[in-house]
């Protein structure tokens, strides 16, 4: 991988990896997200990409669940995305910020019924006493919420975490991997080899 060869928009070029994991890749679009709490204590779990743009990489999510509290306490968050096939991976380290409520509306009216009537009844990261009172929860809330439009919850919405730096990573058999990162001066990007 040459420097040369890569867009020096670094979002261009996530775009066009993207699009071949989606033909090479299950799951293309699952990513690591690794948050932090207030002491610094790290946590990690793999969610979905659903959006990305020069603002940044969206994904959704219950807001009280684990993740949502931590990054309403401690803004900051890095991802992977790790395309096993390609031999390919990219880091995106920076803030996070809450979207929009007509973003967060308009992705919930993509998600399929019984997928919005989960997250009314899911008391996310939170401790439950055993599958039978998750299952009470959804069918509470299938009977609350039973009708065609189920509504955006008020604790349900998108994250976006706005790049300062992205890695790009792509294989090598001889394990000297090629590293290149990008980091945002301003409103430019700033591209680097990295020893692997």
């Amino acid at each position: 991988m040459d420097v040369a060869d890569l867009d020096p928009d670094p979002i261009a070029q996530f775009g066009s990896w993207l699009a071949e994991a989606e033909d090479a890749c299950p799951q293309a679009h699952a990513m690591t997200l690794a948050t932090a709490d207030v002491d610094g204590r790290p946590s990690a779990r793999v969610v979905l990409l659903r959006a990305y743009d020069d603002a940044g990489f969206v994904f959704f999510t219950n807001k009280d669940s684990r993740k949502g509290r931590e990054l309403r306490a401690n803004p900051h968050a890095a991802l992977v995305l790790h395309w096993w096939e390609l031999g390919r991976q990219v880091r995106v380290e920076g803030s996070v910020e809450e979207v929009s409520t007509d973003e967060s509306l308009a992705y919930w009216q993509t998600r399929p019924h019984r997928s919005r009537i989960a997250a009314w009844a899911s008391p996310q990261s939170r401790v439950v006493r055993d599958r039978a009172e998750l299952d009470r929860l959804v069918a509470a809330a299938a009977s609350d919420h039973g009708g065609v439009d189920v509504v955006l919850p008020p604790f349900w919405g998108g994250f976006r975490v706005v790049p300062e730096t992205i890695e790009l990573w792509s294989h090598r058999d001889d394990r000297l991997h090629d590293r290149i990162r990008y980091t945002r001066t301003g409103n430019a990007w700033r591209r680097a080899r990295l020893a692997p």
